[in-house]
């Protein structure tokens, strides 16, 4: 939970974000008008900041260092702590809204699913706020909420986490009043402390509605039986197997499919850009909550078809040479299974080879990293792709299998070295890597 700010300094933050031109926390784009906050992290501290802050035309600027709150200057405002302060200004602010704010969170599809819920709800509402690419953490969900000086129709905050007690913050600042987890699947498996911390870390949020004293309503996906145990004391909406819709009724293709909705009424085939079950999943978690905010059917069918996604998650590429479906962006083993078999449906059709898997370390696995690395490369393996790996992680767990054809890089500039000599043609490829990997950089040489 938020430690309570004091009220006379909560005032005056108040004030100063009224008259501002709105928030930073980096003197490389502070501009006029802006309040700074001055935080710190492991190698800076954005005390020693403020004063430029203040040169480049702050109106403002939130310190924690008392020997930079000098009396004559009242530009400074003094504070216990500079990101409290922000989060508590956030909190006040969201409390000034009435509108539907959706929280959601998970392991695995949680920016995804912001997107295409942002892109059902701009059918029917004005103004859609939603978190900005992924500022989900303790400073970028206070940022978000800031973000938006007027009060809007609906907000999206996506809160992501990497250990225990921080969705519980983030959800105490946002106060959402509708909620949605992805699912539960094995990521950050070092800050969590294995599976079980991970279900417990994510359903802070769900315990956030538990005591919450507002209505609500939470979102659940009928088919996720981790889901259904964390959320069943709790108002919710389920949706996603036949006789809880909307739900996906027949599958064409990865990328095309039909649903059927609220009345029973089937829509489609739509064909969509974004492939597998899983986006199937995200897909029904917002055409869910679209139907219950007010958008029709038929423009949630248009809204997902409309959706293109960004950032290097679960787009294909048509390359001069081959057909890539690139999803860069994170990884870890659930992810990294679920891409599997997405992509196994389309690279092993007839007419086709084996697909191309170019897998890039998963991380932030701590001690479970070793043998989560042997556990994908042999599922990888064992579907019969051609398998290529990039980084020491699976470099190692390469060494260790039995399997030997397997072709080992140590890191992207090494692989990316091999293709431009040795270019692929015809070919389905996977890149699916973790984000510090950038396997995005190889589309140039496939």
């Amino acid at each position: 939970m938020l430690p309570p700010l004091d009220d006379t300094v909560l005032l005056n933050l108040q004030e100063a974000y009224k008259r501002s031109d709105g928030i930073t926390t980096d003197t490389r784009t502070a501009g006029p008008g802006q309040l700074f906050f001055a935080l710190k992290g492991e190698n800076f501290n954005g005390n020693e900041y403020a004063l430029q802050a203040l040169n480049a035309g702050c109106y403002a600027a939130v310190v924690d260092d008392a020997a930079l709150a000098k009396e004559a200057d009242h530009r400074f405002i003094l504070v216990p702590n500079a990101l409290q302060a922000l989060q508590s200004l956030a909190q006040w602010h969201r409390r000034q809204w009435s509108c539907p704010v959706i929280g959601l969170t998970g392991s695995n599809g949680k920016t995804t699913t912001k997107e295409l819920i942002k892109c059902v709800l701009d059918s029917g509402f004005n103004h859609v706020h939603a978190t900005h690419g992924n500022l989900n953490n303790e400073i970028g969900v206070p940022l978000t909420l800031l973000s938006c000086t007027e009060e809007p129709d609906v907000a999206i905050i996506e809160m992501g986490a990497n250990a225990q007690k921080e969705i519980a913050l983030l959800a105490s600042i946002a106060e959402p009043t509708i909620g949605l987890i992805t699912n539960i699947g094995r990521a950050h498996l070092e800050g969590f402390g294995g599976k079980e911390g991970v279900l417990k870390g994510k359903g802070e949020l769900f315990d956030f509605f538990r005591e919450s004293m507002n209505p609500y309503v939470v979102f659940v996906h009928a088919a996720d039986a981790k889901l259904m145990q964390i959320s069943k004391d709790l108002d919710r909406l389920t949706y996603g197997i036949s006789d809880l819709a909307p739900f996906v009724c027949e599958v064409i293709s990865e990328s095309k499919f039909s649903w059927m909705d609220l009345n029973g009424q089937k829509h489609g085939p739509v064909t969509v850009q974004i492939a597998g079950q899983h986006n199937r999943e995200n897909i029904l978690s917002a055409i869910a909550i679209g139907l219950h905010l007010g958008i029709s059917s038929i423009e949630c069918s248009t809204a997902i078809e409309r959706y293109f996604p960004t950032n290097n998650r679960s787009q294909w590429h048509q390359t001069k040479s081959n057909r890539v479906l690139l999803d860069a962006y994170n990884a870890n083993p659930s992810s990294m299974h679920a891409a599997f078999e997405t992509f196994q449906k389309e690279a092993n059709t007839e007419g086709h080879s084996a697909g191309l898997c170019i897998i890039g370390d998963m991380g932030e696995l701590g001690t479970f990293a070793e043998n989560a690395h042997a556990e994908i490369l042999d599922a990888a393996i064992q579907r019969g792709f051609e398998v290529v790996t990039v980084g020491p992680l699976f470099a190692k767990a390469a060494t260790q299998s039995a399997a030997q054809d397997v072709t080992v890089f140590l890191s992207t500039a090494l692989a990316f070295s091999h293709f431009e000599q040795h270019p692929p043609s015809h070919r389905r490829i996977l890149l699916k890597g973790s984000r510090s990997i950038a396997l995005e950089t190889l589309l140039k040489v496939l």
